[in-house]
């Protein structure tokens, strides 16, 4: 299964909720399209929900990068919300942990942003 991705507005955030595997090929480019769209959009204030992520391979990885690439060069924030214990070491070994801001509650992460 690959990822599904859905949108929500809360307030001047939104919000990613991302579901299932992000792997190289279909769960990547719907991660990336996503961002797009949002960018293009003007949504500046994106938080991005790994709650429901079971597996996130190395592409996956490089695709959150390239997010947070894409939102911080159209002059806004991406930020994570919800890590399960695997996608957290995973960025701890990839020393990404330092890179992004990460948040165990959505209150929180909304919250950051203002």
């Amino acid at each position: 299964m690959s990822v599904t991705m859905t949108t929500r507005q809360v307030g001047d955030v939104t919000v990613i909720d991302a579901a299932g595997r992000i792997t190289l090929g279909e769960g990547s480019s719907a991660f990336r399209d996503t961002i797009k769209d949002l960018v293009t959009k003007g949504d500046k204030k994106v938080l991005l929900n790994l709650s429901e992520v079971s597996y996130i391979d190395s592409s996956g990885i490089g695709e959150l990068v390239s997010g947070y690439t894409t939102v911080s060069n159209a002059g806004g924030k991406l930020k994570l919300l919800g890590l399960t214990k695997r996608v957290q070491d995973l960025l701890q070994i990839t020393k990404l942990y330092t890179v992004f801001e990460v948040f165990d509650d959505e209150a929180a992460g909304l919250a950051s942003f203002s």
